[in-house]
């Protein structure tokens, strides 16, 4: 089995599409021309115009085909030089392509129907259909095909048009070297009209560019080219906004960040404070304490100091029953756990024994992390 090459079934491919778009491309430059009026098409090169020549009883007679019909022009001998003809044609003529009209008692005209995907590819399906739908070969003629029409049910009405190769040969003989550039080779109606087919070999063919064609092509180039810089130019004013809209809102991002900060801050100083001040309601004050200290320790008794370091109170003095200290303060509902600290010691001075007392005040219990407030301390009775 052989492997085919690459070339075989992409260049298919690529001629249909290269062919489809070159289809679009034409409607969409005949639909925006149908907008323009005539002489705006004529001046842009849009107008379907072209030059023929038709040989009638030993001259050429010279029709202009265009928006307006067919308009005569002039007839000149034959045989025709180029020159000849380019004397007697203006600029713009000249400029024109060239066509030559057969009369239609030369051609064979056979209808067809075909498929709707032969549209693509008219003139190579209608080459082998040429040996069924005619008596001559594929070898002895010249031809094309024009579409009619198109039916509902996807199938389109075609008109093969093929003339012998001789009839042809001796046509062109007839109208002399001006033959050499031509653009086609059409064939008269009934009507004397332009049918609308080629049957000029595609290898035969000359193609002028008119110059107005090379102004429309700058023209487009210029238009593709302005596009372009708009298409950037409203791109970078995006980008521009963004990058600026970006900077707007990192900046108010930055200020609620800082707001929502000195927000948490404050709601931190208010609980706080209110912490502290829940603390210090449900302690006592000092003057409490010193209060019930005076009401519950006998007047024999005297204090040297009196600390209180958070929820610990030390008290330190002299009495004479030290050991029953403990007793008489375990009434008090501003204190709990009295108990004595250390060895009762004599002082020789007063003959009192020196005692370390301490006991836990009342109220919740402080975080670890908070401060021990600051000592406190009353002295002598």
């Amino acid at each position: 089995m052989k492997t085919p090459r690459a070339g075989t079934s992409v260049l298919p491919g690529l001629g249909r599409s290269m062919g489809a778009a070159s289809r679009f491309f034409t409607w969409w430059r005949d639909a925006l021309a149908s907008w323009l009026p005539a002489r705006w098409r004529t001046l842009f090169g849009l107008a379907a115009e072209r030059l023929l020549l038709v040989p009638q009883d030993g001259e050429a007679r010279l029709l202009k085909t265009g928006h307006a019909g067919m308009e005569p022009l002039t007839a000149l001998p034959l045989p025709l030089a180029a020159a000849e003809l380019d004397a007697v044609l203006s600029p713009r003529l000249a400029s024109l392509p060239r066509w030559s009209l057969l009369p239609a008692v030369q051609v064979l005209r056979r209808p067809l129907l075909l498929p709707a995907a032969a549209a693509e590819r008219l003139r190579e399906v209608v080459g082998f259909e040429i040996d069924r739908q005619t008596p001559f070969s594929a070898d002895a003629v010249y031809f094309d095909a024009c579409i009619i029409g198109r039916r509902a049910d996807g199938q389109i009405e075609a008109e093969l048009v093929v003339v012998r190769r001789q009839g042809v040969d001796r046509a062109l003989e007839a109208l002399g070297p001006v033959a050499q550039g031509l653009a086609g080779l059409d064939v008269a109606d009934a009507g004397g009209q332009p049918l609308g087919v080629n049957l000029l070999p595609p290898s035969l063919r000359v193609r002028q560019v008119s110059p107005a064609r090379t102004w429309n092509l700058i023209a487009v180039v210029v238009a593709l080219l302005a596009l372009v810089f708009a298409g950037w130019q409203v791109l970078s004013n995006r980008r521009a906004a963004a990058d600026a809209f970006a900077v707007q809102v990192e900046r108010s991002a930055a200020q609620a960040r800082g707001v929502a900060a000195q927000r948490q801050q404050l709601v931190n100083l208010v609980e706080g404070a209110k912490f502290l001040q829940a603390q210090r309601a449900a302690r006592p004050t000092t003057v409490e304490i010193l209060d019930e200290l005076t009401r519950l320790l006998p007047d024999n008794t005297y204090l040297e100091k009196v600390s209180i370091e958070g929820d610990r109170l030390l008290l330190i003095g002299l009495s004479p029953e030290a050991p029953g200290l403990v007793k008489l303060l375990e009434g008090s509902k501003l204190w709990t756990s009295p108990a004595l600290t250390g060895a009762l010691q004599m002082d020789r001075r007063t003959r009192l024994d020196r005692f370390s007392m301490t006991a836990q005040l009342a109220g919740p219990k402080p975080p670890s992390n908070t401060a021990p407030a600051a000592g406190r301390s009353a002295h002598g009775r």
